[in-house]
């Protein structure tokens, strides 16, 4: 396989390089460099700025507001938006619920929904995972039962990120208790408006307010809102995961994260030499640039065989790029709480005088470390990818 870009690929990179430099607002970038969380309005505002140039959407089919680019454009894209950094995806609209709609949804679904996923008027959320049911997705107890033109929703979803902002969620719900548990879910849309929709903060190991419990009691969804067939809705979820999990390889955020790791130990001494003058530090970040070329070859091969699955069928691989992924970004962070020492320990911001006191920079770098425990978990545990590999990809 050939994995030189052309000049007109490299002319491409330049192009989104510099529209990156010249838009992103510096205390966005700010902010996503030394790991803070945004606001609600910091991630609209961007992702506006980027809808407006058109590249909103851009891995979407052209006539629902995509680019029509190739899939290495794609690649190029979001590698750069990661490394820049510049906030990621409204992932549950753009990446999630957008082309579960356009692949499986009616036309009046798509006029509906689409437009505004693409330009975030409308905040969507993830219902999926549910107490005692996260790994086994498939045992969900949430059901939608049909009365009328309804579905009246009983149940409850956590660890449902940013629903604190949404609009709209979509929602995994047993439709046929009597059917096999893959085989009775259904996939349905409604508003995080609606009576009986009750949103329960968690607070995360960092600090954060990222995740809540969300409480469905007879709500009432308008049975228009069903995407595609009643009780096709595990086929619809592992389309939606196979999306996910490619992205959850952010090959650009752990670039980003080793070029940080490089320029604050060339800074930071330990024993009265730079931490990045230690032979042991230099192997374990050597090591881990390693693994990230092979992490990054490795998904240039996924996207060289894009399309080649069918229609709504991701590629099995993507679990590879979910497992490495998410143990190098773990690493990286690892590797950044090495290099800060005793400083990733709580401590005063300003003194008496209202001085800083302390390494401002290294106030992040703690709570980054703890929050990354969760991304070998989410969008399905490592362990269970291994089985999908299993199975999939070796024929076990």
């Amino acid at each position: 396989m050939d994995l030189a870009f052309t000049k007109e690929e490299q002319a491409f990179r330049e192009e989104v390089r510099q529209f990156f430099r010249d838009n992103v607002p510096p205390d966005t970038r700010r902010k996503l460099v030394e790991g803070r969380h945004l606001t609600k309005d910091e991630m609209v505002t961007w992702w506006r700025i980027l809808n407006k140039k058109g590249w909103g959407v851009s891995h979407w089919p052209k006539e629902y507001g995509g680019t029509g680019w190739t899939a290495v454009q794609h690649y190029i894209f979001n590698e750069e938006l990661q490394a820049h950094p510049a906030p990621q995806p409204l992932a549950f609209g753009v990446s999630m619920v957008g082309p579960v709609i356009y692949t499986f949804g009616n036309e009046e679904q798509k006029k509906k929904y689409l437009p505004r996923i693409a330009n975030v008027d409308d905040w969507w959320c993830q219902g999926f995972s549910e107490p005692g049911s996260g790994s086994d997705l498939a045992s969900l107890k949430t059901k939608a039962e049909r009365k009328g033109d309804k579905w009246i929703i009983n149940g409850q979803k956590t660890w449902t990120t940013l629903a604190q902002h949404a609009d709209m969620i979509f929602c995994l719900c047993r439709t046929d208790p009597s059917a096999k548990k893959q085989m009775g879910i259904s996939f349905i849309v409604f508003s995080m408006k609606s009576k009986g929709v009750t949103v329960r903060p968690i607070q995360t190991i960092d600090g954060g307010h990222e995740v809540n419990e969300v409480f469905f009691d007879d709500v009432e969804v308008p049975i228009e809102n069903l995407i595609g067939e009643e009780n096709k809705g595990w086929d619809y979820a592992k389309f939606l995961l196979g999306n996910e999990r490619t992205g959850i390889a952010r090959v650009g955020v752990s670039k980003e994260r080793i070029r940080r790791i490089k320029d604050l130990a060339s800074k930071v001494e330990s024993g009265g030499k730079p931490i990045i003058q230690d032979p042991a530090f230099r192997e374990k970040l050597s090591a881990c640039e390693i693994e990230l070329k092979a992490l990054e070859l490795t998904q240039l091969r996924v996207v060289a065989d894009e399309g080649k699955h069918g229609k709504g069928k991701p590629n099995p691989a993507s679990s590879v790029l979910k497992i490495k992924g998410s143990e190098i970004q773990q690493t990286t962070t690892e590797l950044l709480m090495e290099v800060i020492g005793p400083f990733a320990a709580p401590y005063d911001v300003h003194g008496d005088d209202g001085s800083n006191e302390a390494m401002d920079w290294t106030a992040q770098i703690a709570p980054s470390y703890f929050n990354n425990r969760k991304v070998s978990i989410y969008g399905g545990s490592n362990e269970i990818q291994r089985n999908i590999i299993a199975k999939a990809v070796l024929g076990l």
